[in-house]
């Protein structure tokens, strides 16, 4: 990477991987090139390494395009594989990214195994580790996605927390050091991208799709996908569920499915992943969501549309104490009889619910302030 900054500049490395994390770096990423353009005293370099874990081009390419962020400097293509075999090769691909010029920095975003190499690589090499989305926890080791954040939290020197259930859950393992509540960087990205979803994506007109007609859903956790009982009573739900479905598949749960994709009934409409900003639309246009995704959930709270969690627990445990989130697990009559109870509320969230759960949509400003202050070592 080289040192040709000037001495009061900083090098960051961004690993990415999954669609969520391409989402949360192009608000950093944006406010880096902000800060750059000012033409302050200091500058921030940038590079954004790619692990390859997400590498159809429906669910990563499209992204960087779409979310104007620069294209990586590196993509590690590493695929999909076990947790394991991905994870090493991740490990052993970035050590060699980060041994060309070591940064000040690696930023890593939330809980996938993108997330852990990232920060493995970079405590090993004795470079300090940022961790945007710190402390969230499902309680629940079980969960890959867990045992991920609860690592990369430990390695981390600055954690970048989106809640105040975050700052306590760390608080309660002992890590009060470098903690830093600043919002979540997904708030910033819907607020910046929904204008311009309004005016550019045609999904919906593509799709024959009335505003509050629908109901959206999206199921790709390994705690649905690979236990074929939870997946069957998700998808029984959903051909029960009285109103057209919209259903984007991820590819790991189409290739769970097989054969048997064909044979879902009901009014479930199958199709292709879609774009960051077709996304938004079809949140913002249906009437309610059903999802396993962590990112939707508060999507679907800022775009305020009901909806209903299929799994046992949620890191997001704001969303339903404010009553935009009922939380069913993957049994078919209880996902139902959430459905039907937001139903009967009008399919719509209390009146009195928080607005500024998440922080006031200038989190990517705030991370990068924090990284820009005095060294570390």
């Amino acid at each position: 990477m080289g040192r040709t900054a000037g001495m009061n500049d900083i090098e960051i490395v961004t690993v990415v991987g999954a669609r969520p994390q391409f989402i949360k770096a192009a608000a950093v990423s944006r406010a880096v090139a902000a800060l750059n353009a000012a033409g302050g005293d200091r500058r921030v370099r940038e590079r954004i390494v790619h692990t390859g874990q997400h590498y159809d081009e429906n669910m990563s390419k499209v992204f960087f395009e779409e979310l104007q962020i620069p294209r990586p400097a590196v993509n590690l293509e590493v695929g999909s594989g076990p947790h394991g075999r991905q994870t090493a090769a991740m490990l052993e691909r970035l050590e060699e990214v980060l041994l060309e010029g070591r940064p000040d920095w690696v930023l890593v975003y939330g809980d996938t195994n993108s997330t852990l190499a990232g920060a493995l690589a970079a405590a090993k090499l004795h470079v300090p580790v940022a961790h945007v989305e710190a402390g969230m926890r499902s309680f629940n080791r079980r969960m890959p996605e867990e045992i991920n954040r609860v690592v990369a939290d430990c390695l981390s020197t600055l954690l970048f927390c989106s809640t105040d259930t975050a700052v306590g859950n760390l608080a309660r393992e002992g890590i009060t050091g470098g903690v830093h509540k600043v919002g979540d960087v997904m708030y910033d990205s819907v607020l910046f991208r929904a204008a311009l979803a309004e005016k550019s994506s045609r999904v919906m007109d593509e799709l024959q799709l009335e505003p509050k007609s629908f109901y959206l859903a999206t199921v790709h956790r390994a705690e649905n996908t690979d236990q074929p009982g939870r997946l069957a009573g998700i998808i029984a739900a959903f051909e029960r569920a009285g109103r057209p479905v919209v259903l984007p598949l991820h590819p790991r749960t189409r290739k769970v499915l097989g054969a048997p994709l064909a044979k879902i009934g009901g009014q479930v409409r199958v199709i292709e992943p879609v774009s960051y900003l077709d996304m938004l639309m079809l949140e913002r246009g249906a009437r309610l969501i059903l999802t396993d995704s962590g990112g939707v959930q508060k999507e679907a709270y800022w775009f305020d549309v009901p909806c209903v969690t299929l799994r046992d627990e949620t890191e997001w445990v704001e969303l339903v104490t404010a009553g935009g989130n009922r939380l069913v697990g993957a049994d078919t009559e209880s996902i139902l009889s959430a459905v039907a109870a937001f139903e009967r509320d009008g399919a719509r969230l209390p009146a009195d619910r928080p607005a500024d759960l998440y922080g006031d949509g200038a989190s990517a400003e705030k991370i990068v302030g924090i990284l820009l202050g005095p060294p570390t070592r």
